[in-house]
């Protein structure tokens, strides 16, 4: 991976005091931070301290050789009320949009940082709704005394009135070519802003605070370049909408370590825009090294996708902990995204107690497809077909999951050149794959409730070296095949128990079409 480099800051500090903060939890410092970052500016840049206290505020724009320093025991509160949020051009799940201005906020800056043991608290709560089905009931009616309304279902809680209806006004907006901010002020409630948007910014710098309660998602670097994200912590309830943890975005040459994510949506998440827009900006995400994190909850502990028609290639992942998440590694797509996701390795991965699967690769993400006979429907590959190729994923284990790895491939682009190597897996299921070629599963090891241990449809040129583990139902089946296309099907010098290297193959199977060496 090439250097990341840090930002330079010069050595000049203020304090918000300095201009009037006061950190009692009511008053108005957005005045304050704006004075002591443009002094900060007008010295050639430096740094603005926080210091212990509830500080009160509306967004924080950031500009260029600029760092804010929250210290243990500062609390940034920001503002509740939408109308202290102008609305700017952003961008917002992989296409340019209309948005509030986040809270931390940066466009084309150089040398930014944000550090310190401090929090910076989006009061995502008065923007975001939540679905009846992932609260207690409990929470569902003191929700819903704290005012607010309910959608004609009676379903989602919505924070009021215009944020319900403001969906189907921004989708009549753009559908008239409206494109200004000022077009979209009814709209303001509906259009929740990420607690951090960096755009086209380098030499970034996120060390030590805690970010959490985002309107929307939590940190988005986008189109940026340099960024080094370190020992924060991301917090966002496990019901919130959106509540995604960190999504980098086009962006290349970015170092994640040592950070701790628990949240309502995808945890560390890989981005590149969505269809046409993506395809068109054309900016891949790049050079990126994720390292010694945590996740505690999300809904997928590392993921790539769906937004990535841009490309997302040469990423390193290791020794990371997911614990509780909805699935552990995540690739997601969908036919029309195009794109390329290629030269991943994935190593050390720790997982306990996954929902679904532990490792998940599913082309089918935004459909009702990849079930049934709709999963063999063959499309013309064109530049809207992603492709996931030449992904390394090794020493993984994983401690209860409903599924150990599971490939929803495209008829006509399936999963490509894909190595899962010393991989041990207590689940429900263990591999599921349908259209997949030149696939290496070696020393694997996988515990299951259900058998086979390996279910192959529509694939060819899958290697099994070394397969171990158990049936919990006992029935002796390592291996079950499908599809007229399924061939070259090799497991060579199993684990398994003599009793458990049952082949089973379906009508359609060619009779020669896997070798179990030795039998």
């Amino acid at each position: 991976m090439p250097e990341v480099l840090l930002p330079e800051i010069p050595d000049y500090a203020v304090v918000i005091t300095d201009f009037g903060a006061v950190g009692d939890g009511r008053t108005d410092n957005t005045d304050a931070f704006r004075q002591a970052i443009a002094c900060c500016v007008n010295a050639g840049g430096g740094k603005v301290v926080i210091p212990p206290g509830i500080w009160s505020t509306g967004p924080i724009k950031l500009a260029s050789r600029l760092e804010l320093h929250a210290e243990a025991g500062a609390v940034v509160q920001f503002s509740k009320r939408s109308g202290d949020y102008p609305l700017i051009a952003s961008q917002f799940e992989g296409k340019p949009s209309i948005r509030c201005q986040s809270p931390l906020d940066a466009e084309d800056a150089e040398h930014l940082a944000i550090t310190g043991k401090g929090v910076f608290d989006g009061g995502g709560d008065a923007w975001r709704p939540v679905k009846r089905l992932k609260v207690t009931a409990k929470q569902w009616d003191n929700l819903q005394r704290t005012g607010g309304v309910l959608d004609k279902e009676g379903d989602i809680w919505w924070p009021s009135v215009a944020a319900m209806e403001g969906a189907a006004l921004v989708e009549r907006l753009i559908g008239e070519g409206k494109r200004e901010p000022k077009d979209y002020l009814s709209c303001r409630d509906f259009l929740r802003p990420n607690l951090l948007s960096f755009r086209r910014c380098g030499r970034v710098l996120l060390d030590g605070p805690t970010f959490q309660n985002s309107p929307a998602w939590n940190l988005h670097p986008w189109a940026s370049e340099h960024v080094t994200i370190r020992n924060i912590t991301v917090r966002n309830p496990w019901f919130g909408q959106n509540g995604d943890g960190l999504d980098i975005d086009s962006c290349r040459y970015v170092a994640v370590e040592g950070c701790s994510f628990d949240v309502g949506d995808d945890a560390i998440c890989l981005k590149s825009g969505k269809d046409e827009a993506g395809r068109t900006l054309s900016m891949p995400s790049e050079y990126i090294s994720i390292n010694n994190c945590t996740v505690y909850h999300g809904h997928g502990g590392f993921v790539i996708g769906s937004e990535m028609s841009g490309g997302v290639r040469y990423v390193h992942v290791s020794d990371c902990n997911f614990m509780g998440t909805d699935i552990g590694l995540r690739f997601k797509s969908a036919r029309g995204r195009g794109g390329v996701v290629e030269d991943i390795v994935i190593e050390r991965i720790r997982m306990t107690d996954i929902a679904g699967e532990a490792i998940s690769f599913h082309l089918f993400y935004e459909g009702v497809e990849g079930s049934g006979s709709a999963r063999d429907e063959w499309f013309p590959a064109t530049a809207q077909t992603p492709v996931f190729r030449g992904i390394q994923i090794h020493d993984v284990y994983c401690d209860g999951a409903d599924i150990a790895l599971l490939v929803n491939g495209l008829a006509e682009m399936p999963l490509e050149g894909v190595a899962v190597r010393r991989f041990t897996a207590s689940s429900r299921q263990g591999v599921i794959c349908h259209h997949v070629n030149r696939l290496t599963l070696e020393d694997v090891a996988l515990y299951t409730e259900e058998s086979p241990l390996v279910r192959l449809h529509q694939s060819r040129d899958v290697d099994i070296i070394r397969l171990d583990g158990t049936g919990a139902n006992n029935d002796g089946m390592m291996l079950a095949l499908s599809g007229s296309l399924t061939a070259g099907i090799q497991c060579r010098d199993p684990r398994t128990a003599v009793t458990q290297r049952a082949v089973w193959a379906a009508p359609d199977v060619d009779r020669n079409a896997a070798i179990v060496r030795p039998v």
